[in-house]
């Protein structure tokens, strides 16, 4: 990802609600995430062979969202490929479905290894001030769009004087909506939320009713929402993917405990093996992830999205190992000059040695961490 300069990257809008060390700044983006604030719903463990060798750890807690955005874990944990090279160490799976309460399970030490949107990795890291965290790989791209009312807006134009919907406050969509506002040449309020666009700080899981009742016009925001949004009469105005020179930005990570990468490496690298392995096989068999992750969401949820929805949400999502460091510093950018927050310290966040002895020992090319690797 090229820096934020220059006319390529002016059409950049996706920005990050890092919480700063300043009380206020902590208060106003401590909800950053995908969606509300939320407790933990699932904690079970996976099971294993009975003759398998248990690495330096008797079992690992791993944390995602039932969430499209996090295939990686609910396809390597469905399909038990991350549990094959942990051998007798036990998968302890966790679900959430926002980032605080995750980041707050990680601090607490009930959890270990994450899967979580680049916003709340770094506030988490930052309200820290780096002590317990690291970004130790990618897991996914893309999965954000913009839906509207088609009777209602037909061209970009037309959102001037609409009320269009974004997650929370300061969360990843939210930020980025205000830049590309911003770049339009409108004003908004980013607190308040009003001004010649009406951005209404919307929870996704209401977002729906919201869009079918008509109190919200539209909404910028992340799979499998937008597509729920165009299943009941949305247009896509617009795929966020389109505005990034390469096509690619952060939309999941994975993190780790500080204290528990220094003390079980070794599992670490189990579960990196896991994931690079679960993200090609996705990328192979597209069709069998896609029931794979969906069987798992049934599980999680009580229910698997419909075709319509699973079918366009599944393919605007790229897994990758690669954690794009260059976009999750462009979206923090973006978030600093929102004025949401300010300017963080990210220096040491991201920790990519055995993602990339992992890659490396796979005969893939390593990732980089964009100057914002532990020294």
């Amino acid at each position: 990802m090229p820096a934020t300069t220059g006319t390529t990257v002016k059409t950049l809008r996706r920005g990050i609600a890092a919480a700063a060390a300043l009380p206020l700044l902590i208060g106003a983006l401590a909800s950053c995430g995908y969606g509300s604030q939320s407790e933990k719903t699932d904690e079970k463990k996976a099971p294993v062979a009975a003759d398998a060798k248990k690495l330096s750890a008797s079992e690992v807690r791993i944390g995602y969202f039932p969430n499209l955005t996090h295939a990686t874990a609910l396809v390597g944990i469905q399909e038990g490929l991350i549990a094959k090279e942990l051998g007798g160490t036990q998968i302890k799976p966790q679900t959430f479905n926002a980032g605080p309460s995750e980041i707050e399970a990680l601090n607490g030490g009930s959890l270990d290894i994450g899967f979580i949107g680049p916003s709340p990795s770094i506030n988490g890291y930052v309200k820290s001030k780096g002590s317990n965290l690291r970004i130790i790989s990618g897991s996914a791209s893309g999965g954000v769009k913009l839906v509207v009312n088609p009777d209602k807006i037909k061209s970009l134009d037309d959102l001037k004087g609409k009320k269009i919907a974004t997650p929370q406050k300061g969360n990843t969509q939210d930020v980025a909506f205000l830049n590309w506002i911003s770049e339009k040449g409108w004003s908004v309020d980013p607190e308040s939320g009003k001004g010649d666009v009406s951005v209404v700080r919307t929870d996704n899981k209401v977002t729906p009713d919201a869009f079918k009742q008509g109190s919200i016009d539209g909404a910028w925001v992340p799979e499998p929402t937008a597509s729920k949004l165009v299943a009941d009469g949305g247009s896509v105005l617009l795929d966020e993917t389109s505005l990034w020179p390469d096509k690619k930005f952060v939309i999941t990570n994975v993190i780790v405990s500080q204290k528990f990468l220094k003390e079980h490496p070794d599992v670490v690298e189990a579960v990196l093996r896991g994931t690079v392995k679960t993200n090609e096989w996705i990328n192979a068999n597209q069709d069998k992830a896609k029931a794979s992750a969906n069987a798992a969401l049934k599980a999680l949820n009580g229910k698997e999205l419909e075709p319509a929805v699973i079918d366009p949400a599944w393919k605007s999502i790229l897994v990758t190992d690669d954690p794009l460091a260059s976009t999750l510093k462009t979206e923090s950018d973006w978030a600093v000059k929102a004025k949401l927050i300010e300017q963080p310290d990210l220096a040491g966040i991201y920790d990519l040695s055995l993602l990339n002895k992992v890659l490396k020992a796979v005969g893939k090319p390593e990732v980089a961490d964009a100057g914002l690797g532990a020294k």
